[in-house]
């Protein structure tokens, strides 16, 4: 379930019920205001909702003032150790900022920034990592580093409602995948304020994509997470941006541009379907909606497959067929699938997301469809069919409705 609380980050809300907020971090150094501001726009075309800038020095936090105004979505100040830098990054409009509990240097400065942030009204962020834990709770990470996060971030908490504070959110993050899980389930529990989740350090693009999508999608699942990020080693923030969002729509939780399904590939097979699909996904990046377009390599199961997708192509060796919504539109030489796909799809938005079709042009792909059928595919067609047919024969049946008892002995 979604948190209890709810705060704004910028105009972004977080936690409540909210939809999930995707964020990411600039790789930039923010003293550097163009390419930083460069970088916040490419992640806010892919989809970031907010953006999070690292704070160590004093030019960075004279830079924020530029770059909050500049930036066309709402800026969260990352600080550690330096307190200070935080109620600078305030004074210069940071929407939101991040200290870190393990080092930002104990209670009182804790309270000096709790008093800047209530002055101006601005959020805090609670990120507790599994790599800087307060010392006191050193030991018990070797023990039970779920414990020790968890510990970590419910002390934080009681501080900030010490402090009578309770506009801020809360992450704790791990480099392992099941510690991330339990440890976030375990807090969820405990506190009523937003999550903010992600996998820490996760790694390459490839392999830190599918330990985020491992964690993140569990956690999500589950109702838990109002914010996420993705951490990938990788100089491109927007990359981070579009694997939050491939999470958050495979989980159906929001939905942003097109969705690609592609079939696996098996011995069927008869076209170069790795270049085709490659091709669809490239294209599919210049569309806006949330159009489903699927890619199936058997013209008799593809479209029984991804009958629901909006629009698709099956193909073969030589012809293939476009459908939308399970219906055929027409069948073309396969060399021009990908064309003609597009060109229906741009048709169905030019005629108000309307299919058109040509009935001339249905009847000739059935027809072809017809004769170059797998007599011995499974296509959900024919298991309708056989289920029917089952269904005739027992009501066919002649001791349908007849009761039967065991004669006593």
């Amino acid at each position: 379930m979604p948190s209890k609380n709810q705060i704004h980050v910028g105009t972004v809300p977080i936690g409540g019920g909210a939809p999930v907020a995707v964020q990411t971090m600039t790789k930039t150094e923010t003293a550097d205001i163009q390419a930083t501001l460069a970088q916040i726009r490419r992640v806010a075309d892919a989809g970031a909702d907010l953006v999070r800038c690292a704070v160590p020095r004093d030019s960075d936090a004279q830079a924020l003032a530029t770059i909050v105004r500049e930036s066309p979505i709402p800026i969260v100040a990352d600080i550690h150790y330096n307190y200070t830098l935080a109620l600078k990054a305030f004074d210069a409009g940071a929407h939101c900022v991040r200290i870190n509990p393990g080092n930002i240097g104990g209670p009182d400065k804790v309270a000096a920034v709790v008093a800047r942030a209530k002055e101006l009204g601005r959020p805090l962020r609670i990120g507790v990592n599994s790599g800087s834990l307060p010392e006191h709770l050193r030991e018990l990470e070797f023990a039970d580093p779920v414990e020790a996060l968890v510990t970590a971030a419910v002390e934080f908490v009681e501080l900030m409602e010490r402090l009578e504070f309770t506009n801020f959110k809360v992450s704790i993050k791990s480099t392992s995948v099941p510690n991330t899980i339990a440890s976030n389930r375990m807090l969820a529990q405990r506190i009523p304020y937003p999550l903010h989740i992600g996998v820490t350090e996760a790694g390459t693009k490839w392999s830190g994509s599918l330990k985020s999508a491992v964690g993140l999608g569990t956690l999500l699942a589950d109702g838990i997470g109002d914010t996420i990020r993705i951490s990938l080693s990788t100089f491109q923030a927007e990359e981070e941006v579009k694997v939050a969002w491939e999470i958050l729509k495979a989980l159906k939780l929001r939905r942003r541009g097109p969705v690609l399904i592609a079939c696996p590939t098996c011995g069927r097979l008869q076209f170069d379907m790795d270049t085709v699909v490659t091709e669809v996904e490239r294209r599919l990046e210049q569309y806006e909606e949330p159009i489903e377009v699927s890619v199936l390599g058997c013209g008799v199961n593809g479209i029984g497959e991804a009958r629901h997708a909006d629009f698709g192509i099956a193909g073969a060796k030589d012809m293939g067929v476009i459908y939308a919504k399970g219906e055929l539109i027409r069948k073309v030489p396969t060399a021009r699938l990908v064309d003609e796909l597009f060109a229906e799809i741009d048709k169905y938005y030019a005629s108000g997301k309307k299919v058109l079709r040509d009935q001339a042009s249905v009847a000739e792909a059935a027809q072809w469809l017809a004769e170059n059928e797998d007599e011995t595919a499974m296509t959900p067609e024919r298991m309708a069919a056989l289920e029917a047919e089952a269904a005739k024969r027992e009501a066919q049946s002649p001791v349908k409705g007849r009761r039967f008892t065991r004669a006593s002995a």
